[in-house]
């Protein structure tokens, strides 16, 4: 089965052609952070823009690559939700055009399942059930995969997601957006045991995240040196963050591991990427016989690939939209989708 996936759920503009779920005959990815430089961070009505401009011409090019036309396309799959609500509906009102125009299913995802399941474009082998740790701009989550469509939150971030915590204290640092991609590149050989921050808990919630206190904690040290005169020590400071941001991340996947005692653990979502979490994730998993999963550093980020391969499973559990289909800026990740 040949899904032609979009996704605009943010900046990046995506297409790709996946087949059955799990190979990729296309996938190709207009960037806007070029743009999104000058201002810090993303800015939601020019990204909207920026995907009015780009869809047909990113969608046209991964059916060329994927060397198949329409006519041999059998859904189209885009991404709905969650995001921000203007980029998705560029992505999924242009899908439902294709549909109507060409007779196609409709197939809503989930963005954070489908960063979920750019694992099993890296992974051919990998099969639910297993426990996944969602770490994003936006989303920090621990779920039980139970099956492809079957989603239990086992816990979540109460306030800041990690890799917002992340970009907010590379921009603290002087550091250019994306921040948290440049703190993991500037930052690789910084003392990461120089500085202390919080290790934050939710009370009664041992699963939950909370990272804003950390965010603050940076603010401080920042602000104090700046009142004090005192050059920032970039790398020590953002070594020492992305540390503890990650012990903080690996803290609650153990005490989950512990409890579910899955064979199995995966990563997904931008901050998969952190070179620091990969690795200490691996390491984690190792000491409780666990197998890792991770997705290649191309499927990390926001990419179309993954919607497809998502897309094919919301298909074989009759996830199919009409033409009444909207965006919505935000969804539980288990939410029951309606059919």
């Amino acid at each position: 089965m040949n899904i032609l996936a979009i996704e605009t759920s943010c900046d990046d503009t995506g297409a790709a052609v996946v087949k059955d779920g799990r190979e990729v005959l296309s996938n190709v990815v207009a960037s806007q952070v070029p743009e999104h430089v000058l201002y810090g961070g993303v800015v939601p009505e020019i990204a909207s823009r920026r995907h009015c401009e780009s869809i047909s011409g990113v969608v046209n090019k991964a059916l060329s690559d994927a060397a198949l036309s329409l006519n041999e396309i059998d859904a189209v799959a885009v991404t709905a939700y969650p995001g921000l609500i203007g980029a998705l509906l560029v992505g999924v009102n242009f899908a439902k055009g294709l549909s109507y125009t060409h007779g196609l299913p409709l197939i809503p995802v989930h963005h954070l399942r489908s960063h979920v399941a750019s694992n099993y474009i890296s992974s051919p082998d990998l099969e639910p059930p297993f426990l996944a740790l969602i770490v994003s701009g936006g989303h920090t989550h621990l779920v039980h995969v139970k099956d492809y469509t079957d989603y239990e939150v086992i816990g979540r971030t109460r306030d800041d997601a990690a890799g917002e915590a992340m970009d907010k204290a590379a921009r603290m640092l002087g550091l250019p957006y994306p921040g948290g991609m440049n703190m993991d590149r500037v930052c690789a050989n910084g003392d990461a045991k120089k500085y202390k921050f919080p290790n934050p808990h939710v009370d009664g919630s041992p699963f939950d995240f909370s990272f804003s206190g950390m965010k603050t904690a940076v603010i401080n040290l920042v602000h104090n040196k700046e009142q004090k005169g005192e050059p920032i020590d970039l790398e020590n400071v953002g070594a020492s963050y992305m540390r503890q941001v990650v012990k903080v991340l690996c803290d609650r996947s153990e005490k989950a591991i512990a409890l579910y005692r899955p064979q199995r653990f995966v990563i997904a979502g931008g901050v998969s990427a952190n070179s620091v979490l990969r690795r200490e994730m691996e390491a984690l998993c190792n000491k409780y016989g666990v197998s890792f999963f991770k997705p290649e550093l191309k499927y990390c980020g926001d990419n179309a690939a993954m919607v497809g391969a998502q897309g094919y499973y919301e298909y074989l559990n009759g996830n199919v939209a009409d033409l009444k289909l909207n965006a919505i800026a935000t969804m539980d990740i288990d939410m029951k989708m309606s059919k």
